[in-house]
């Protein structure tokens, strides 16, 4: 394994006014992976994206992305992370192509520089479409290149977002929810997008490459989890209380990492093994999710890295 963390959570803590939501998260992620992060309603999977994100930074401990030696405390919005939420964020006055290169015009380009320079302006216009169509068409859209938002179905229209984010090369691509609101037929053609691109991790590592994508993604469908990640994440408000109260608030409530464990991986059109499935669902479901439990204990199921320094595990964290 000589993979590099890309992504890395020290001791994250997050409250509004007396309610503690996250409690002492630790998480790092290694460039390539593809992340799922599982959990009850309202134990935190999305205050922590913000944090990550930089749109709601963490009240206590840090968030940093990592590039080879240097860190970067994330503070703020960053083109280093990107981001697709359930409802897609497409512009509905562009098509597809141009609603993918609306990135690229922002990120290398002033309003002054297209209205001024427009014969720089030309050239930079036609190489970010181009980029923009040729990772659409990675995503099966050749065919709604020109197409608006409101003509293109919603399985359709997350393919674009994605590739509107990944168009950025984000060192590492948030999902929340992202096929939340889609059929299941829908849902099952993006998981299958998804290990394509965890496909072209896989052969990049073989080649001596950096895998270009990383990706941490929010899911409460499990199957979903087990089947597209490589690594399964667990938050629980039921974990053991036995801290002793938090200087910050007085209280000691709040979600913690309860689950960190590999997941089989799989490529495109592999079959799913449901037996596995239902096995590993009833364990994270016991440890994770049981609203009844009385006492969790906090780290025995946080194996990942004792697990990859024994052998154990899969994906481009043991190549």
């Amino acid at each position: 394994m000589n993979r590099n963390i890309i992504l890395d959570i020290e001791n994250v803590s997050q409250w509004f006014d007396d309610n503690l939501v996250l409690h002492e998260i630790n998480l790092q992620i290694l460039q390539g992976q593809f992340v799922a992060m599982v959990g009850g309603s309202g134990c935190g999977k999305s205050t922590l994206l913000r944090a990550i994100l930089g749109t709601v930074p963490a009240k206590k401990g840090e968030v940093v992305v990592c590039d080879n030696s240097t860190r970067k405390p994330i503070t703020g919005p960053t083109r280093d992370i990107g981001v697709v939420y359930q409802k897609y964020g497409l512009y509905p006055f562009l098509t597809a192509e141009e609603n993918v290169a609306f990135g690229p015009m922002l990120d290398q380009t002033a309003i002054w520089e297209r209205t001024l320079m427009p014969w720089k302006w030309r050239r930079l216009r036609r190489k970010h479409l181009e980029e923009a169509r040729e990772i659409l068409v990675r995503f099966k859209l050749e065919n709604a290149l020109c197409h608006y938002p409101g003509e293109l179905s919603g399985g359709m229209q997350q393919r674009v977002a994605i590739a509107q984010a990944l168009i950025m090369k984000p060192k590492i691509l948030l999902l929340d929810e992202p096929f939340g609101a889609l059929d299941e037929a829908t849902r099952e053609e993006l998981q299958e997008m998804l290990l394509t691109l965890y496909q072209e991790n896989t052969e990049a590592v073989s080649k001596g490459e950096d895998p270009p994508w990383t990706v941490l993604f929010v899911t409460h469908e499990l199957n979903e989890a087990f089947y597209v990640s490589d690594r399964v994440i667990g938050l629980s408000k039921n974990w053991f209380q036995n801290d002793p109260p938090q200087p910050d608030t007085g209280k000691t409530l709040g979600a913690t990492k309860v689950w960190d464990k590999s997941a089989p991986v799989y490529h495109p059109n592999d079959p799913k093994d449901f037996e596995l499935f239902a096995r590993m669902k009833m364990d994270l479901r016991r440890h994770v999710l049981d609203q009844d439990i009385q006492s969790v204990e906090r780290n025995e199921h946080v194996s990942f890295w004792n697990d990859l320094k024994e052998g154990v595990g899969t994906g481009v964290a043991m190549m």
